[in-house]
């Protein structure tokens, strides 16, 4: 595991870029990772290749060739990271954006008066694009409620309002606001249990930097992620979609492809980042196992990165050397609780008495970049129901340090007394 293999963690680090020094202010300490992960030195070079290329593909002449292949590659690539069965990844404009043609699909392609399930859990994205569809569509959507005090929702949650009329249901792999991971596997044979023909969108775009992904033992039908939080750059998201929902009626050129879902040519430099980012998995699977297998070289990384990443809030929470962690300040509150099995390199918390913006301005300060999240469209289904206005985000990633947490941890303690 990374943080039994001395001299990794300097291994890990030299891979990316600004990992201690922002280019507009300087030196810091980047635990702002639940908006944005830091960029593999690797993406940067090879988005810097692709760009100065002027040919296109679907050309008969070396240069169109060789992007073809690169996109190919990076679909082998990308299905060794997700393990799919069958199906297919696209590219799209963003995470959000695929999510919602994703939905879209689904619900103008379900039987009238049929239902769309989701829960107050999940992100604006999901929500937002189900709740839209639902009614252009005449569907009803019914909402599953979380439990504010967890940051959850369970397969039960869900069975619980699951009918057999429900023809999409989606679901939040790990929210953005706290960083607590749903049970896709157990939700998606829920739903099923009542509904099977169902179609299944998961939103995975906070989850894929933090754990393993395994598609095989998720039996959902489509799963977007956003490149730009799992070491890769803005400007795209990528989407698995299933064979059922591939062969729904969608937008496509007349007399092209049936099965082609992107429109128009994509950047090709941004598929041969998302290479490096499996390359980058693979590297470190090696670096923490004997395998050889590329999948299990993937999914050895993913078990090293969730081992590091607890090691790390566990830190944040309870205290490192002899600086006491969150829990134990006075007048600070975390959310979803202390002790949640089911986080994911997140610990969200508030100040009594004192404003998470100024918190997160005197952090920075300090040269630690962190994040408010408000109750705002974006974060308040999850803090409205806990009557806060606000809190401050800690989003850690494996390249982060004990150092690092101990540092904003002395910070934090001063504003807390």
């Amino acid at each position: 595991m990374i943080q039994d293999s001395p001299g990794l963690i300097e291994a890990i680090r030299d891979r990316f870029a600004h990992v201690d020094n922002c280019p507009f202010e300087g030196p810091r300490i980047y635990l702002e990772n639940g908006g944005g992960a830091l960029t593999l030195k690797s993406v940067v070079e090879t988005s810097a290749k692709y760009a100065a290329i002027p040919d296109n593909q679907g050309r008969n002449n070396p240069a169109a060739i060789a992007l073809a292949s690169t996109v190919e590659k990076a679909k082998a690539d990308l299905a060794v990271l997700m393990n799919p069965v069958s199906g297919q990844f696209i590219m799209g404009e963003t995470g959000t954006e695929l999510l919602f043609r994703m939905i879209r699909t689904a619900c103008l392609n379900a039987p009238k008066g049929s239902k769309v399930i989701g829960s107050s859990i999940e992100h604006p994205s999901s929500r937002s694009a189900a709740r839209h569809w639902a009614e252009i569509a005449g569907m009803t959507y019914v909402e599953v409620p979380h439990n504010a005090s967890t940051g959850s929702v369970t397969a039960e949650d869900y069975i619980a309002l699951m009918t057999p009329d429900v023809a999409l249901a989606t679901i939040l792999h790990a929210s953005p606001v706290t960083g607590i991971g749903m049970d896709v596997v157990a939700i998606s044979n829920a739903i099923r249990s009542v509904a099977p023909d169902c179609l299944i969108i998961v939103d995975g775009i906070q989850h894929v930097a933090h754990g393993q992904l395994d598609l095989a033992s998720y039996n959902v039908d489509g799963y977007a992620v956003s490149p730009y939080k799992v070491f890769s750059r803005h400007g795209y998201g990528i989407a698995w979609i299933s064979d059922r929902l591939t062969a729904l009626p969608h937008e496509a050129l007349i007399g092209g492809p049936v099965s082609n879902w992107e429109l128009g040519t994509r950047d090709t430099g941004a598929y041969a980042a998302m290479s490096d980012v499996i390359a980058y998995f693979d590297w470190l699977g090696g670096e923490v196992s004997e395998e050889t297998e590329p999948r299990k070289r993937v999914e050895a990384a993913g078990k090293a990165i969730n081992s590091y990443e607890t090691v790390l809030t566990n830190a944040l929470i309870n205290g490192t050397g002899n600086v006491p962690g969150l829990r134990d300040m006075n007048n600070l509150t975390i959310l979803s609780g202390a002790d949640n099995p089911t986080r994911e390199g997140t610990v969200s918390f508030v100040v009594a008495g004192v404003a998470s913006s100024e918190i997160v301005r005197i952090l920075r300060s300090h040269g630690i970049r962190t994040h408010t999240r408000k109750a705002d469209h974006y974060s308040g289904n999850i803090l409205v129901p806990l009557n806060l206005a606000d809190c401050v985000r800690i989003s850690i990633c494996h390249y982060n340090t004990i150092q690092e947490i101990a540092q904003a941890l002395g910070v934090i303690k001063g504003l807390a007394s």
